[in-house]
């Protein structure tokens, strides 16, 4: 569970990240959820957007997928969402350093 400085923190980095995962009229397919999961598997925070077309709110695609690869929600702003995962097996320098409250 992030704590609300954490998030802050993720919110921060996501600012500059480019959304590389698209939901649309199709909703959470499996194809999705594995995109998030090799994304995930190379860096630990994703950004998304849920295209006009979905079925789906962008909270309801958040949870779905938060729920199916287990990652952390961070933020839903409009149509576009943010989700975090740690990964140990990434390097050093690579991995996202959460604050400490």
């Amino acid at each position: 569970m992030l704590t609300s400085r954490q998030r802050a923190q993720l919110r921060g980095l996501a600012n500059s990240a480019e959304t590389i995962l698209h939901v649309g009229k199709n909703g959470v397919t499996e194809t999705v959820i594995q995109q998030l999961e090799e994304s995930l598997a190379v860096q630990e925070i994703v950004k998304g957007k849920v295209l006009e077309n979905a079925p789906m709110s962008p909270r309801e695609v958040l949870d779905a997928l938060c729920t199916a690869c287990k990652g952390e929600p961070v933020q839903v702003i409009g149509s576009k969402f943010v989700i975090y995962r740690a990964n140990k097996k990434i390097d050093k320098d690579k991995r996202i350093r959460l604050v400490k409250d």
